[in-house]
């Protein structure tokens, strides 16, 4: 029997439609019919640009079209909890009656390595599911859990940032550690996780107000042991909680100087919210080049406040975040969404295409991965999405009515929502959801 003519053989597919990807926050490259070509064999980007230009140059290749869509690099979220997905859309309370009321005793179930290993499943499906293809997560105190979340990721072979959170104090019984021991786990997940296969650790201090002195100076000796490990922690959330950490700390000049004591300001440093700053503080993250998380719907659902995205006299590398549990949607089409309003109550502009560039390249730049990730250069991890534009009635509705890229952009954050994602591609190859 002969082989049957497969024009897959040279493991190259052309992915056409409209296409968009970001070079820099001032240069959107839109090809109205474009083309995407990626080597399947080792999910990465060959090229992009205009079909008609593109194709000619690779006739061995499989063409897949897409009608009524637009491709993007898959989208990256800075800040998001995997223990709070039964959490989300808890009634009433704001940040810390909240942690105490919900986020703790969910957290505490986290013990149970199945129940950790399933929550994790549906996690990255969901996370999928909307498109987002890496993501800076936040686990249980719970080892087992962290090493469950981190072999799930592993089989999906998605890109992801997580670590176990690190708490010595101030928490229920149920989820407070020995610094001895929380240091002992950390490092052994460390070892094992970090940088195997595309799992990249976070070392996760949940916020100061949970971990000791000596607790933040064992993170800081973990990331001078590996210098290209993240810290993730949340910063100047909440009104109480910054009066709660200057009555904790009163020989701090400010909530940052108690990082900065602890020398955990810099570069591979995330801080989520950062929405109470003074100016002392916005300036010393700024000098360390330290990285903001933006949370619009958590800081909206829990009243926390409405960060400031454009800030006169300081640039501080913000990306972009859904802070599932409390934040509620895990779509960061929905995340855009809220945090045009955000910016719309602020005095500030956020137009599509500055929305999308922080979705996208922005956030992988705020992560430190825009060699890996982010838009659609040569040689970089193949993880992008198909976005459906008539997805809905009312959407293709709306879209009909688009003129120009901007206004499909704009449309597609205010209406869409996981129903919009048709297509989601990890390394190259299409994700299919699994029933579990």
């Amino acid at each position: 029997m002969g082989m049957k003519n497969d024009t897959t053989h040279s493991g190259l597919t052309a992915h056409c439609g409209q296409l968009l990807h970001f070079t820099s926050e001032d240069n959107m490259q839109y090809f109205p019919a474009g083309a995407l070509l990626v080597d399947n064999q080792q999910g990465t980007v060959v090229a992009c640009g205009d079909a008609a230009e593109l194709l000619p140059f690779y006739p061995q290749a499989e063409v897949c079209e897409y009608a009524n869509a637009l491709i993007m690099p898959g989208l990256i979220d800075t800040h998001i909890h995997f223990p709070q997905v039964d959490v989300i859309a808890s009634y009433g309370e704001q940040l810390l009656e909240w942690l105490d009321n919900y986020t703790f005793p969910t957290e505490a179930g986290f013990s149970d390595h199945d129940m950790a290993e399933s929550t994790a499943e549906f996690f990255l499906q969901e996370l999928l599911k909307n498109g987002t293809t890496t993501a800076a997560v936040y686990g249980s105190v719970h080892a087992s859990a962290a090493d469950a979340f981190f072999k799930v990721s592993y089989r999906h072979n998605t890109r992801m940032i997580m670590g176990k959170s690190m708490m010595d104090r101030n928490t229920p019984d149920s989820l407070t550690e020995t610094t001895e021991q929380s240091l002992r786990d950390t490092h052994d997940l460390i070892s094992y996780w970090h940088n195997n296969g595309r799992q990249l650790y976070a070392a996760t201090l949940r916020f100061v107000v949970t971990s000791t002195a000596q607790q933040m100076d064992d993170i800081r000796s973990l990331m001078n042991d590996y210098p290209d490990l993240y810290m993730q922690t949340h910063l100047a959330e909440n009104t109480s909680e910054l009066a709660l950490v200057k009555s904790l700390f009163p020989d701090s000049l400010d909530y940052v100087d108690v990082f900065d004591q602890h020398g955990l300001l810099g570069p591979r440093s995330i801080f989520g919210h950062g929405i109470h700053l003074s100016e002392r503080e916005l300036q010393r993250l700024q000098d360390t080049c330290s990285r903001i998380a933006f949370c619009p719907t958590s800081n909206l659902f829990l009243g926390s406040g409405l960060y400031q995205l454009d800030k006169p006299g300081y640039d501080i590398a913000t990306g972009i975040a859904t802070d599932v549990g409390a934040g509620t949607s895990f779509s960061m089409l929905q995340t855009l969404h809220e945090a045009y309003k955000v910016c719309q109550l602020n005095g500030t502009n956020l137009s599509p295409q500055r929305a999308f560039y922080m979705a996208t390249l922005g956030n992988a730049k705020a992560l430190n991965l825009e060699s890996k990730i982010g838009n659609f250069t040569a040689g970089k991890e193949a993880d992008f999405i198909v976005c459906d534009l008539a997805s809905t009635p009312l959407m293709q509705r709306r879209q009909a009515l688009c003129k120009t890229i901007d206004e499909t952009l704009f449309a597609l954050m205010i209406l869409g929502d996981d129903r919009a994602i048709r297509h989601t591609f990890v390394a190259g190859q299409q994700w299919q959801a699994v029933k579990f």
